[in-house]
């Protein structure tokens, strides 16, 4: 491989968009990529306290947090009229930033719903009690309740009802009995008596009402769906009619619910993960009502923690930021106030953000790349040997069906009935918040088609969707800068990074999960027979490869649940690599740097994941994210792409090497 000197000047290659001080050229390529791609960046960017994880997504979210106070800091500057977007704005932001306010208010914005929940001196009231303080917000049920569109029938919405409750996420934090798991099990049960006794109840009851939490939890988890059992979309369909739902889950009074939601009238519903449903009535049954009594109050301490004292919101972060993630410290209220702006008032601080920041031509650039990863996934599905012709006919005609969204929404939406009230308190104006969001969603989506022009993150977001029932993609324009993105840079570097990034999200579509859905985005095998048999067993390669990883001391990572991510970085490097040979094949690309074309290329793509992390997040997300860890998205998934052998030479006396018979081979 050709090598440059180690004393070369960044700014040398600047213009390949590679940065040559974010290399180790120390390190072997074919022994550890992730180091010799991403090792100078890593030095360069060290885990600060506030971090769990500090990797190139985080470090451009900073710098449009940065844009975003900025916008926001002239809003703040100056007085807007009462009901504009700008006063929403101003105000909400001012509300987060005063601590000295929510310090003096003390206990009182909770005080009520505590106090409600006290009253309660019997079994029949605990559902009505739920409901109204889910209503308001300030207390998740025992399950959750949402819009969106029906699998089966992805041009219109229907009502689905799933499994919830669990303060932790996921059910191995309750389950588990390995001492990492356990450790922080404990420590949960520990910040649960911290957090009664700070709201001023006694150790004693502290303690009775936390078994009270953890006993209910506990009850929900051993019922509820694993992350793996979650990724399987038919299992998670069970659609039925309203006159059903009630019949056969009938220990839940539904009618209260929906009428308390506003939301009447329904007709059909689709019931995701029944038997935790089904646990939730015999929960509701015969728990004893201080049992659930403790489970309302402990959810609405635990959801306005960071909206109450500085005394409160530490203490929520001793656990939620340290314990599970290893923090050490809080990011700076300025940065917490951006984000909940970002959060409540997304697309209106979004316009702002994208008129300033997103330029047309980048907008265009991003247009020319799509269509020819299009282009380049198609040639990629012709030359498979495991797809029959008719499969493959149905999969060009999904492929020319997606919808691409780039930038920004066509449509803003509409905020004027959301109030920020300065005189209120941050508590209530989350409420109101939550009444505006809920009676939203209702309003455009409850009994009606699909929006298919409606978009699921904000145009500040640094991230990228595929939506399997309107069968879109989408890149908000929060990710289309440096290290995605470089308009500056040759088409090495920007096929290897956003052209990637754009292929991941194409190949969803076709991975374990997306190939169940047809062009039209319904739920339905268009697969001729075999091909899913074929298929699968070309993917379980994959699922072996990374099962087989060590992440950390006895902890390997989980090829089930990360499979439809693993199955996505694949697809996306295989379609971008042909994209990227067709782009150039006419006008091929010069060595810059001492590096070559195809070396830039994959160079580009590990730089995407560069990053530091620490233990307790690495252990965190194993257990819950879908998403391989960074380094692994490198070192796991090149070694089955074989271009990046061919790149850098890399032989079976390297580490990452994988004989051919072992690599997949899929797209």
């Amino acid at each position: 491989m050709a090598m440059m000197a180690c004393t070369s000047k960044a700014s040398k290659g600047e213009d390949m968009g590679v940065k040559l001080e974010n290399l180790d050229t120390l390190a072997v390529p074919g022994d550890d990529f992730f180091q010799f791609a991403c090792g100078g960046w890593m030095k360069n960017n060290p885990l600060t306290d506030e971090y769990a994880r500090f990797g190139s997504f985080d470090k451009l979210a900073e710098n449009n947090r940065e844009q975003l106070k900025g916008l926001i800091d002239e809003i703040v500057s100056t007085r807007h009229e009462h009901g504009t977007n700008a006063q929403k704005i101003a105000d909400l932001y001012n509300l987060v930033m005063d601590t000295v306010r929510r310090n003096n208010e003390g206990l009182a914005p909770i005080k009520p719903f505590i106090d409600r929940v006290e009253a309660i001196n019997s079994q029949e009231q605990v559902f009505p009690t739920m409901v109204a303080l889910e209503y308001d917000g300030m207390a998740a049920g025992y399950f959750g309740v949402g819009i969106g569109a029906d699998m089966m029938d992805s041009r219109m919405n229907i009502v689905g009802v799933g499994q919830g409750g669990l303060s932790l996420g996921e059910k191995e934090y309750y389950l588990d009995n390995d001492n990492a798991t356990a450790t922080i099990r404990e420590a949960f049960r520990k910040h649960i008596v911290r957090m009664f006794m700070l709201y001023g109840f006694d150790e004693e009851t502290a303690i009775r009402k936390m078994e009270g939490v953890m006993n209910i939890e506990t009850l929900i988890a051993d019922k509820s769906y694993s992350g793996v059992q979650r990724r399987d979309p038919l299992a998670n369909y069970h659609k039925m009619p309203y006159a059903k739902l009630l019949e056969d889950y009938g220990g839940i009074d539904w009618n209260l619910y929906f009428k308390t939601m506003g939301m009447e009238g329904i007709e059909e519903i689709d019931v995701n993960q029944p038997e935790p449903i089904h646990e939730v009535e015999r929960i509701l049954a015969e728990v004893p009502f201080e049992d659930h009594k403790a489970y309302m109050e402990w959810q609405i301490i635990d959801g306005c923690a960071s909206k109450l004292t500085q005394e409160f919101d530490r203490a929520n972060f001793d656990f939620y930021g340290t314990v599970m993630s290893g923090k050490k410290e809080q990011q700076p209220m300025w940065k917490r106030a951006t984000s909940t702006v970002s959060g409540v008032l997304g697309e209106a601080i979004g316009q702002l953000y994208t008129e300033k920041y997103f330029p047309a031509s980048a907008k265009a650039r991003m247009e020319e790349l799509v269509r020819n990863l299009q282009t380049a996934l198609g040639q990629r599905i012709d030359e498979q040997d495991w797809m029959s012709d008719s499969t493959k006919a149905r999969a060009h005609e999904k492929l020319d069906a997606f919808h691409v969204k780039i930038g920004y929404p066509d449509k803003w939406r509409d905020y004027s009935r959301m109030e920020i009230d300065p005189s209120k308190n941050m508590v209530e104006n989350m409420i109101e918040v939550t009444h505006f969001m809920l009676a939203d969603v209702i309003e455009r989506k409850l009994g009606k088609p699909v929006d298919n022009t409606e978009w699921f993150m904000t145009p500040q977001t640094v991230n990228a969707y595929y939506n399997p029932t309107t069968n879109e993609i989408c890149f908000p324009a929060g990710i289309l800068q440096y290290p995605f993105f470089d308009m500056n840079a040759d088409d090495a570097f920007n096929y290897g990074a956003i052209g990637v990034v754009i292929g991941h999200e194409m190949t969803h579509g076709f991975d374990d999960q997306g190939r169940q859905f047809d062009k039209d985005g319904n739920m339905n095998d268009w697969w001729a027979e075999g091909d899913a048999d074929r298929f699968n067993q070309h993917v379980k390669v994959i699922v072996d490869h990374f099962n087989a990883i060590e992440v950390l001391p006895g902890l390997k990572a989980n090829g089930e649940l990360c499979l439809g991510e693993n199955i996505a970085d694949h697809g996306g490097l295989m379609v971008a690599y042909q994209a990227f040979k067709n782009a150039t094949r006419d006008n091929p690309l010069p060595d810059k740097e001492g590096f070559t074309p195809e070396q830039r290329f994959f160079m580009a793509y590990a730089g995407v994941w560069a990053g530091n992390i620490r233990d307790e997040e690495i252990r965190n997300r194993t257990k819950s994210d879908v998403h391989s860890l960074s380094r692994w998205r490198v070192n796991g998934t090149l070694p089955h792409i074989d271009a990046w052998y061919d790149a850098f030479g890399v032989t079976e006396d390297n580490a990452l090497y994988l004989p051919e018979e072992k690599r997949a081979v899929i797209w």
